[in-house]
């Protein structure tokens, strides 16, 4: 989106056929010649309808939501979840200020950085259509406003980087991300009390206590409705000089949600052995933020369940969160030729640490994905396991 577009979408006309056209399919609207603008009309009306689950507040607003911007931007329920507080918080990579308005809703004062010219003015706009008044969007770089603004020590510095390389290219390393975190970290642990650094879901957690050591910093896995979300580094000045053990914690959102963390550093549960197919009754899938943290084992024990694999096991029906419960009806290797007359025409498929795609699971035992049976699919002890599972009427 460029300064013209951004002209056309404040016009009172172009937001009048906005709002008069909110639920109509954005396919249609762009081929309505009595409209003016179309084109940006119905772009504006596809974003929004996307907005009303994961940015309620800009749907309601009627906010201008580029699309890449769009794309980017945190969801409100994980921005909402970032319980920081204080006087004063810089956030050096505004993007379309979602973070940045839930962290104006606990400090008194926010500066947001934002380097595109034209994505800042539309910040702007819609920061005061959502009526966060106490924040100030500077057009500019993160570096660049570092080394140039006395702002004191701030209470929080808030990061997300841009991690799109040339052409779209997603980038998982500090060093290719911008600003590049691993390099500005010196400075920001000496003008904020608390840094916090928002990365890819697909970053490695024991990375982070490489890049940024280990006192003051905890990592954070946040999952929004099965789906991990966010890998988020958080440290403090009062952490680092308690010498505080790092922690990872795992936080699943939405229903069934939950926390819960270990040491970083913790020894390694002893695993279980003997498996060999034994008569469960129930299968738990542990929730995603759990296993991109790596406390599977942890969580399990610490439910009552035996974790074997991917999966948590129990006799009696387990009553958790952070997981789905399944009633198991068989537990069998996992051999397709004796597999492919138990299973019917479309499966409910789950695989977890299983070797195969679920595309190749299907074409040996000759079915499709789509429902019907459900099974789950898991390497236990080196050996690979099918486990059908009940399906409730």
């Amino acid at each position: 989106m460029d300064s013209t577009e951004l002209c056309i979408l404040t016009s009172p006309q172009v937001r009048e056929a906005i709002e008069a056209n909110i639920e109509r399919d954005p396919s249609t609207i762009a081929l309505d010649k009595r409209l003016a603008h179309p084109r940006e009309v119905a772009t504006q009306v596809k974003y929004l309808q996307r907005a009303r689950r994961k940015l309620p507040s800009y749907y309601a607003a009627r906010a201008i939501l580029p699309s890449l911007a769009f794309e980017q931007s945190s969801s409100e329920e994980c921005a909402a979840h970032k319980q920081y507080g204080g006087k004063l918080a810089i956030d050096l990579t505004c993007g379309l200020g979602v973070d940045t308005l839930y962290l104006a809703k606990r400090f008194e004062r926010v500066v947001s950085i934002e380097r595109n010219p034209t994505l800042a003015a539309i910040t702007r706009h819609n920061l005061a259509l959502l009526g966060a008044t106490n924040v100030e969007v500077i057009c500019g770089s993160a570096e660049e406003f570092l080394s140039g603004s006395d702002f004191g020590v701030a209470d929080l510095i808030y990061i997300d980087p841009d991690r799109r390389g040339a052409e779209g290219k997603k980038m998982v390393c500090l060093e290719e991300c911008s600003p590049n975190v691993a390099e500005l970290w010196d400075t920001l642990t000496q003008r904020a009390q608390r840094v916090v650094i928002k990365l890819s879901p697909m970053f490695d957690l024991r990375a982070a206590l490489v890049a940024f050591g280990q006192e003051g910093v905890d990592v954070e896995v946040v999952s929004l409705g099965g789906e991990c979300k966010e890998v988020v580094v958080d440290w403090s000045a009062e952490r680092a000089k308690a010498q505080a053990e790092p922690m990872f914690r795992a936080t699943a959102l939405g229903g069934g949600g939950g926390t819960f963390e270990a040491k970083a550093n913790r020894q390694p549960l002893s695993p279980l052995v003997g498996f060999e197919g034994r008569g469960y009754r129930y299968l738990v899938v542990p929730d995603a933020s759990l296993r991109k943290a790596g406390l599977v084992s942890e969580w399990c024990h610490s439910r009552g369940l035996d974790p074997w694999g991917p999966y948590g096991f129990a006799t009696e029906e387990p009553q958790i969160t952070m997981g789905r419960v399944y009633e198991i009806e068989a537990t069998l290797p996992y051999r397709p030729k004796q597999l492919k007359p138990l299973v019917g025409k479309k499966i409910e498929l789950i695989r977890h640490s299983f070797p195969l795609s679920s595309a190749a699971i299907c074409k040996a035992l000759g079915t499709r994905e789509g429902g019907g049976d459900r099974w789950a699919f898991g390497e236990v002890e080196h050996e690979l396991w099918a486990f059908k599972l009940k399906v409730e009427n």
